[in-house]
């Protein structure tokens, strides 16, 4: 995968994790925290399905990932002197999130992952979890272009 893939790919995860059910439905917070529990969720899902196939490609996805991540800090008025130590900083959570990720699909705990990194331990009902991995298991395994219809 080239850049043009990558930014497109980008995109993609990016709008499927603004699909407005993962918060009216499935309960994910509607804030700056939520929205990027669930960018980082579906990076991580990506880079998860890339694997180490694809190294190059999967490096293009996280520059993507981390050129949205400046340019939000600093519409959201992070400081020049400090965006670059928050952007690392998320950077670590999506490299942690992916981590337990692909470890949870592999034991069938999509609803602990869920709890712990999409509500941050305080989910708004005790269903939202399930109803979450519910989402993320189907999204899971379709790619980001199928979910948006677009292949």
């Amino acid at each position: 995968m080239g850049r043009e893939g990558a930014d497109a790919l980008y995109r993609a995860l990016v709008a499927a994790a603004r699909d407005p059910a993962w918060y009216v439905e499935a309960g994910i917070p509607d804030t700056v925290d939520g929205r990027f529990d669930m960018i980082a969720a579906f990076v991580a899902l990506a880079l998860n399905r890339i694997g180490e196939g694809d190294r190059k490609g999967a490096a293009l996805l996280i520059e993507a990932f981390i050129a949205d991540m400046d340019g939000n800090l600093r519409q959201l008025g992070v400081g020049d002197l400090k965006v670059g130590k928050e952007v690392a900083r998320l950077v670590g959570a999506l490299g942690g999130r992916s981590a337990t990720l692909k470890e949870a699909l592999a034991e069938g705990d999509l609803e602990g992952w869920a709890e712990r990194n999409l509500f941050r331990g305080t989910p708004p009902d005790k269903g939202a979890p399930t109803r979450a991995a519910k989402r993320l298991r189907e999204a899971s395994e379709k790619s980001p272009l199928q979910q948006q219809g677009r292949i």
